[in-house]
């Protein structure tokens, strides 16, 4: 894994089986979901970011945003490849079965090659580099047993972390552009995100979005909260290689913004995106370590409603 996102829109339920021997496919627990199951809601959650719109200066249904390489084809493609890296990641968790250096190793392994798939069907863009960290991090953190029995948000974050704590034995030094942004700025990055335990999607994300959702806010425009208040608070690696620190404030400050409007469903609130986004245009930069963090967000709702399910579900966070 490399270090270097409505409701009525999640996907019914799979059947299909993980090649596991038979003591391990049987669901002990009604709402137990198989590797198939999570896989495919780690790929519906990259795909509903990606078409998430507007989105500031990042790819949506609109266009390429600040970015060259990428569209929303590309996205899409990008996503749809990794199913089958969800799917191993998920299958290397339960099998395993508590986080451990092996564990941590394997799932570092499975991860560089869904990397390699990824870039192959983007013809080399950096689609979801990061979502493969976060997201898979979070699959393998629900796969586990102790977190399976029921699907709680705090425990697959914790276990999740558990895993990121350890080192990977086999990784060679990386040159990534997350990388180089965290060194030279002396920010955590995906790594330090994953390692304490989520900080941005458990205590932002998902409390942004059922917020949002409560005060009945449209789905889409709850979503673009929830992304705004990831953007407010976090050293987003992705602004800070494409325009150093003045792109990491210009973020964070026209987020806050766009909240203290009213959000992004409010006139003043639509104002106030329209002119973050105009800077971040300008600057080249977009909020892409944020969307990765959404795209988990949206991972761990719709993990909340299938284990209520298909009814209202509240996350123990």
């Amino acid at each position: 894994m490399h270090t270097h996102e409505p409701i009525t829109r999640a996907p019914a339920a799979l059947r299909e089986r993980a090649q596991l021997p038979a003591a391990r496919v049987s669901k002990p627990a009604q709402n137990l979901l198989t590797d198939a199951e999570l896989a495919h809601y780690a790929v519906t959650a990259l795909i509903d970011e990606a078409e998430l719109t507007p989105k500031p200066a990042l790819v949506d249904l609109r266009g390429s945003g600040a970015h060259r390489d990428l569209d929303l084809a590309i996205m899409r493609r990008s996503a749809h490849a990794l199913e089958p890296t969800f799917g191993a990641l998920a299958r290397a968790a339960r099998r395993r079965g508590e986080p451990s250096g092996l564990l941590r190793t394997e799932l570092a392994q499975i991860g560089r090659a869904g990397e390699q798939d990824m870039l192959r069907a983007t013809g080399g863009s950096n689609a979801h580099r990061g979502a493969i960290w976060i997201v898979g991090l979070l699959v393998a953190g629900a796969s586990l047993p102790q977190a399976a029995g029921r699907l709680d948000a705090s425990n697959i974050c914790r276990r999740a972390a558990q895993i990121a704590c350890f080192p990977d034995r086999f990784a060679a030094a990386t040159d990534s552009h997350g990388e180089r942004a965290r060194q030279r700025y002396q920010v955590g990055g995906a790594r330090r995100e994953a390692q304490d335990g989520f900080p941005h999607v458990i205590g932002t994300g998902l409390p942004a979005l059922i917020a949002a959702r409560e005060r009945g806010i449209a789905e889409d425009d709850a979503r673009i909260d929830a992304l705004l208040s990831i953007m407010a608070s976090l050293d987003d690696t992705c602004l800070l290689h494409r325009a150093g620190l003045a792109g990491l404030h210009a973020g964070q400050r026209g987020a806050r913004r766009v909240l203290q409007a009213g959000g992004s469903s409010t006139h003043e609130g639509k104002t106030a995106f329209a002119a973050l986004e105009h800077e971040l245009l300008s600057l080249n930069a977009s909020p892409g370590g944020a969307a990765d963090l959404l795209a988990a967000t949206l991972f761990l709702d719709m993990l909340a409603h299938h284990d209520a399910g298909g009814s209202s579900a509240t996350w123990n966070i």
